[in-house]
C-alpha cells in the first residue's frame, strides 16, 4: 500500500482540478496566459496521475476498473469482479 501522504497529495490535486477547471479553460480560450501563470501549478490536470482505489498504488493501472493490476487479479480470483471468470483452455 502505497503511503498515506501520497494519497492525500493525489486527491489534493483533484480537488485543486475541479476548482480551477472551469477558470483555466476560459483563460485559455482568451489567452490570458500571465494570468494562467498565477493559477496554483497543482490546478493543472496534467500533474495529476492514475492511483489504485483501493491501495494507492501508482502503477499497474487499469483505467477501465479504476484498480491496479495486482488487486484486480485478486478479486478476479476471489469472485468479486461481476462478469470476470479465469479462462482455460
Amino acid at each position: 500500500m502505497a503511503r498515506k501522504a501520497l494519497i492525500a497529495r493525489e486527491v489534493k490535486r483533484q480537488k485543486l482540478v475541479n476548482k480551477y477547471a472551469a477558470l483555466r479553460k476560459r483563460l485559455k480560450k482568451e489567452g490570458k496566459w500571465d494570468e494562467l501563470d498565477k493559477l496554483p501549478k497543482n490546478s493543472c490536470a496534467v500533474r495529476l496521475h492514475n492511483r489504485c482505489q483501493l491501495t494507492g498504488r501508482p502503477k499497474g493501472y487499469m483505467r477501465k476498473f479504476g484498480i491496479n493490476r495486482v488487486t484486480f487479479r485478486k478479486m478476479a480470483l476471489e469472485g468479486k469482479i461481476p462478469g470476470l471468470t479465469k479462462s482455460s483452455w
